[in-house]
């Protein structure tokens, strides 16, 4: 597995954890060394953990039954630096190989602001009104609860990037859904019969077209299939 633009392994340390072998990247090399510090703490290390750009994977074509893809989409703003991410996790998937890709929707920051007060600022009302309009979310002010450089998809366009690498579409997933807007969700979670409840609902909405944007997060599965051969 490669977890491209893995941070300090949040993901390839469970997944470490559970068997697989997994190769971690980041441009950040402060991350980088988090990882390599945590995995010979751990006794769980990595296949590897090195410094990198999702736009030029160090791995050779046909190398990974999985590519993890959770965090560079959405810190690449223009369209062609994203296409370009698409394209080399395509390349080192292996035949039958696995992309799980995520983005963050175009309302993530107007549904933050409403449920945490921020619109009443008129600085984050600014840059909500450019996130609507463009997709591209800047932070001038630097306040951490604002966010950082980032571009936000609307679900069809998440769904044509993906399609657009050639890879075959499994699902686009909401991954928040309703729920991800209530605030006594941690209430509701450590209630068993309650956490059935809103597992029926997330289920029942993940993959409905109509409501995808009130999740903040998107994740988009997608197979690499080995190419037909002509016989003739």
């Amino acid at each position: 597995m490669l977890d491209v633009g893995g941070a300090a392994g949040a993901y390839a340390f469970w997944l470490a954890d559970s068997g697989y072998r997994v190769h971690l990247l980041d441009l950040v090399p402060r991350l980088v060394a988090v990882a390599n510090a945590h995995g010979g703490a751990s006794g769980h290390a990595l296949g590897s953990a090195t410094v990198g750009d999702a736009r030029a994977l160090p791995f050779p074509s046909e190398s990974a039954d999985v590519v993890l893809l959770l965090g560079p989409l959405y810190h690449l703003q223009d369209a062609s630096d994203r296409r370009q991410a698409l394209g080399e996790a395509a390349r080192v998937l292996r035949d039958g190989g696995v992309l799980f890709a995520a983005c963050i929707t175009r309302w993530a920051s107007l549904l933050d602001g409403m449920t945490h007060g921020y619109l009443s600022d008129p600085t984050f009302a600014e840059l909500v009104e450019e996130d609507l309009r463009s997709g591209r979310h800047d932070n001038p002010t630097m306040h951490p609860a604002y966010f950082t450089t980032a571009y936000f998809h609307r679900p069809e366009e998440f769904e044509a990037e993906l399609l657009a690498t050639g890879l075959d579409p499994v699902g686009v997933f909401g991954l928040e859904g309703p729920a991800g807007l209530l605030p006594d969700f941690e209430e509701r979670w450590s209630d068993s019969r309650r956490r059935a409840e809103l597992i029926r609902v997330a289920r029942e909405l993940e993959s409905e077209p109509s409501t995808l944007g009130v999740s903040a997060h998107l994740l988009g599965v997608c197979k690499k299939r080995a190419p037909e051969i002509d016989l003739e």
